[in-house]
């Protein structure tokens, strides 16, 4: 089994695919997999993923629902015991996996998430801000606070809860994620790993507006699995009260 599995998923984005791929080239070992997903593109995509063939372990061209239902064909061919996504227009900063590696010698046994922080630029390249903050779940469950490109999922994750949600375009991760509410087993490499672009969709207000959907979906999904926790108590406490009465008349 690899150990890392890297997914990029690309559309008509052959400008910075080369870039995205250069960063990986220089780094990419035995145990790392590249995956690339692309949506049907009509530019140099497939041009450029042939020159790269040496590194690219696997690759599909053909029509798909976005993003997201990319990533999650990149999951279901995917070998590696964690996994990285990327965009076609995300850069892996040198020494990003020897880095990832590393750290997971140290820790694989104790975690099934791991994040890290990225450098959020323009398209010249200028810094705008550094995101991704530690795992912390009573900041998380109100709004995005890791980083997605920056972070390892364990395969096993997906195995568990499941594989991204395509009801959301925009914040399938940020969802994902909260599916495991605080039982998250998660670290953080307080570095920067990855570049990413603006003008991404995940930064815009369609997904604030997807955000808050999601935080009220699983707010209700708490609140009715307590409601239903309480029934089940109140009903078990009842029946143990009738048996009591029904022995007493036998």
């Amino acid at each position: 089994m690899k150990k890392i599995s890297i997914i990029i998923a690309t559309f008509n984005a052959a400008e910075t695919l080369s870039d995205c791929l250069d960063g990986i080239r220089v780094q990419k070992k035995h145990d790392i997999e590249l995956l690339i997903i692309d949506g049907g593109s009509s530019d140099s995509t497939g041009e450029i993923v042939s020159r790269n063939k040496d590194i690219v372990d696997f690759y599909i061209s053909e029509p798909d629902k976005g993003l997201y239902h990319a990533w999650n064909k990149g999951i279901c061919k995917a070998r590696g015991e964690w996994i990285l996504f990327l965009g076609a227009d995300d850069f892996l900063l040198p020494s990003t996996l020897d880095r990832y590696r590393s750290f997971l010698d140290e820790n694989v046994f104790i975690c099934e998430y791991i994040s890290a922080r990225a450098y959020y630029v323009d398209e010249n390249d200028k810094l705008i801000k550094i995101i991704g903050e530690k795992w912390n779940w009573n900041a998380f469950k109100n709004r995005m606070t890791v980083s997605h490109v920056a972070s390892l999922h364990k395969r096993s994750l997906f195995d568990e809860i499941g594989l991204f949600n395509l009801d959301f375009k925009i914040c399938a991760d940020y969802e994902f994620l909260m599916r495991k509410e605080d039982q998250l087993k998660a670290l953080f490499i307080d570095e920067v790993v990855v570049k990413m672009k603006s003008g991404g969709v995940s930064l815009s207000k369609k997904a604030v507006r997807e955000t808050c959907i999601i935080v009220n979906m699983h707010t209700k999904k708490k609140y009715l699995n307590r409601c239903i926790f309480a029934l089940e108590k109140y009903i078990s406490y009842y029946l143990f009260l009738l048996r009591i009465k029904v022995k007493r008349f036998i």
